[in-house]
């Protein structure tokens, strides 16, 4: 077994789980994890084992997203579109609108909110599951740096739950 299928193998759903919370989108994320293992073979031969394979796979799959990021930016925003050029929002059936309510949902909206880098490290930390030095490498920080901002992330979401709660926001 060649050194990339062993890398595939051990940490494709860790990339593919990493990028589908990134972006939301299973199908993009199905994309982007393909590319992420296409450039690490490209890259293999560079690859100098600093760090763990995971956070520089991670690295790679970040700096993808980002370039998509880049890409869409670059298409017509739809606030510029005709208002007749976009499809009418469906209604919502019983099952979205249980969906919307639920604790789940409401914490995936407000992690989404949350600013950068807080929202990505809280990101990898909580769903990529790496450790504070795996974090620290994947932003070229030190793992003091990418605890910090986990604890700040994680504070600000519970501030927001509970200004929820409290009724003080929608």
């Amino acid at each position: 077994m060649t050194e990339l299928e062993q890398l595939y193998r051990a940490y494709f759903s860790d990339v593919y789980s990493y990028l589908k919370r990134l972006s939301g989108d299973g199908h993009l994320a199905e994309e982007l994890t393909s590319e992420t293992f296409f450039r690490a073979m490209q890259s293999l031969p560079a690859y100098r084992e600093q760090g763990s394979a995971r956070g520089w796979l991670f690295r790679i799959a970040k700096n993808l997203y980002l370039d998509h990021l880049r890409k869409a930016r670059r298409l017509q925003p739809l606030e510029t579109l005709p208002e007749n050029a976009l499809p009418p929002d469906p209604a919502p059936g019983p099952a979205a609108v249980a969906q919307a309510d639920s604790e789940a949902l409401r914490l995936h909206r407000l992690v989404h909110a949350l600013p950068e880098p807080g929202k990505e490290v809280f990101l990898l930390r909580a769903y990529g599951e790496l450790s504070f030095a795996q974090i620290g490498a994947v932003f070229g920080k030190t793992a003091n740096w990418a605890c910090v901002t986990w604890h700040r992330a994680r504070q600000k979401l519970r501030e927001e739950m509970e200004a929820q709660q409290d009724g003080n926001e929608p």
